[in-house]
């Protein structure tokens, strides 16, 4: 890839979540005008007052763009984890929960749903249980005091059966008029309380899990060789595992403690974009991580408009995702890259 062509990408990946951000603020079961939104943002940016009634302004600054935001964040933070995830295991078809974390999350949630009945505590223990999961599987991981990527994966196979036990048990002993249908309505995913406080509490974690995975990217190429071919190359193979599941664990943590468990998005997302600049990870994470924006907001989106009621997240990604995956498997004949 050539210089103009990398600033042509580069450029893209910008300005394309920038741009389903803005067509977002118009699109709905209650439309509102470009010249309106336009008009909407430039007082909100420039302080100035503003004429219009206060139903546009409440719809387009304080539902939609929050939304919006925010879903441009959980994708990409899912989709950027599930491409280091792929490299540093050197197998296409695990995701961003491979080590548990989405199931602690969902456990962790669905615990404080059942204790605390409010929202901030509800993404503190999601966002912990989420840690902790990953947490056991490289200490399971870690039982030969060597962490090879199998054991890694059987970690985190084992920790998700744990929690997704749990998160039954949780369901079973919750009280079934109030506490099992938020239950059962996080762990499906939805972006449809999403407020700018939100963006506060979990951007930081997935920002820092952004930058991350982006300013390592390169060692992720080294990683995917092997640890033999990466210590030839003189990188430390344990701190830079580490550095790579730290930061894809603290994007992913981040995301499904305000958007609950969106499943499909950091496997399928990776793959369109290996599909798009190939396997290089220097290219491949920025595209992941925007073309992951661009289609959360654009499946929310879909899952507002297509029926009267909102429809979950979950459940719109599966339904991609599934036909997807068996492309995927057909494709690769279900061996590797």
């Amino acid at each position: 890839m050539n210089k103009t062509n990398k600033k042509i990408l580069y450029v893209s990946l910008v300005l394309g979540p920038l741009a389903f951000i803005f067509i977002t603020l118009f699109i709905g079961r209650y439309p509102v005008s470009i010249p309106v939104v336009a008009q909407i943002l430039w007082c909100k940016f420039t302080f100035s007052s503003c004429n219009l009634p206060d139903i546009y302004q409440t719809l387009v600054w304080d539902i939609r763009m929050p939304r919006a935001i925010l879903g441009a964040l959980v994708g990409g933070s899912l989709a950027v984890s599930g491409a280091a995830f792929q490299g540093l295991f050197r197998n296409p078809l695990v995701s961003s929960g491979i080590l548990g974390v989405t199931s602690g999350a969902g456990f962790g949630a669905a615990l404080a749903i059942i204790l605390f009945h409010a929202t901030v505590p509800i993404y503190i223990s999601a966002f912990f249980f989420g840690g902790l999961a990953v947490l056991l599987s490289f200490l399971i991981g870690r039982v030969y005091n060597t962490t090879p990527v199998i054991m890694l994966v059987l970690g985190g196979t084992i920790v998700s059966s744990v929690f997704s036990a749990l998160i039954s048990f949780t369901k079973y002993v919750a009280d079934p008029t109030n506490e099992l249908p938020s239950i059962v309505f996080w762990l499906m995913g939805s972006l449809a309380s999403a407020r700018y406080q939100d963006i506060v509490i979990a951007g930081i974690p997935m920002l820092v899990g952004i930058v991350g995975l982006v300013a390592v990217r390169w060692r992720i190429n080294v990683l995917s060789m092997g640890d033999k071919e990466a210590h030839t190359l003189g990188i430390n193979t344990k701190v830079n595992k580490g550095i790579v599941i730290v930061c894809a664990t603290l994007a992913t943590a981040g995301a499904v403690c305000v958007s609950g468990i969106i499943g499909w998005v950091g496997l399928v997302i990776p793959h369109i974009g290996r599909m798009l600049v190939g396997n290089d990870n220097r290219v491949l994470i920025p595209t992941s991580l925007a073309l992951g924006a661009c289609f959360l907001i654009l499946v929310d989106n879909l899952g507002r408009i297509i029926t009267g009621s909102e429809i979950p997240l979950g459940i719109l990604t599966a339904l991609v995702g599934g036909p997807f995956f068996v492309y995927l498997l057909k494709s690769t004949k279900g061996g590797g890259w």
